[in-house]
């Protein structure tokens, strides 16, 4: 019996092997965005997405590593069952902001109301209190529970007025102004905390090869 099961195991590990071949070799054709989703929906029996590492928020030790591959190289995962790829697709550095906001929202408070509040915060913060401490205490929406802190951001990330005047409205590091956006009742105190960064971003191909 065990010499009939032998060359079944041999058939069934050359088996596998031959489909990672043939798995990874696809996998190597892929060099754009367009060639991922293609694969993807080539390969539908694997789990995968393409995924946006910034160099900023991933520091962990997989960010790093695919940091450190050039264009086309990949990776994989080992570990699990199903190996796991990571494949570098595209490289770019963007320009990223960093911002702090105070919300107020005009269908909750009146326009002469949030004025009113906009120039005595305006007044405080010149005369050193804290912005972070404003935002706690008057911004309404969630922002409040991070000081106002919007991190960092990018053009697509805000509303278009939102970000022109925090991006194209030459305001300085520690400057505060006010940005009204009527059509959503969204008004606005801003406080530019960083100055412009550019900032190392990849997208990855993870994909999951099936068993």
């Amino acid at each position: 019996m065990f010499k009939t099961l032998l060359p079944a195991a041999c058939l069934l590990i050359a088996t596998a092997t031959f489909a990672q071949d043939d798995f990874e070799k696809s996998l190597d054709l892929v060099q754009t965005e367009t060639d991922a989703n293609t694969f993807l929906e080539n390969n539908t029996a694997s789990e995968g997405k393409v995924i946006v590492f910034n160099k900023e928020k991933h520091k962990t030790r997989l960010a790093k590593e695919l940091f450190s591959l050039g264009l086309g190289a990949k990776t994989y995962d080992k570990n699990n069952l199903q190996p796991t790829y990571y494949k570098v697709i595209e490289k770019t550095s963007t320009a990223y902001y960093k911002a702090s906001v105070i919300f107020f929202d005009a269908s909750v408070k009146s326009l002469e109301a949030i004025n009113y509040s906009r120039n005595a915060i305006i007044s405080k913060y010149r005369r050193g209190v804290r912005f972070e401490n404003l935002a706690r205490n008057y911004s309404m929406d969630q922002t409040a529970k991070q000081s106002g802190d919007l991190g960092w951001i990018t053009k697509g990330s805000l509303h278009p007025k939102l970000e022109n005047a925090i991006f194209e409205g030459k305001h300085k590091v520690n400057d505060i102004f006010a940005v009204d956006v009527p059509e959503t009742n969204a008004y606005y105190l801003v406080v530019i905390t960083e100055a412009e960064k550019m900032i190392d971003e990849i997208k990855v191909l993870k994909v999951t090869e099936p068993l």
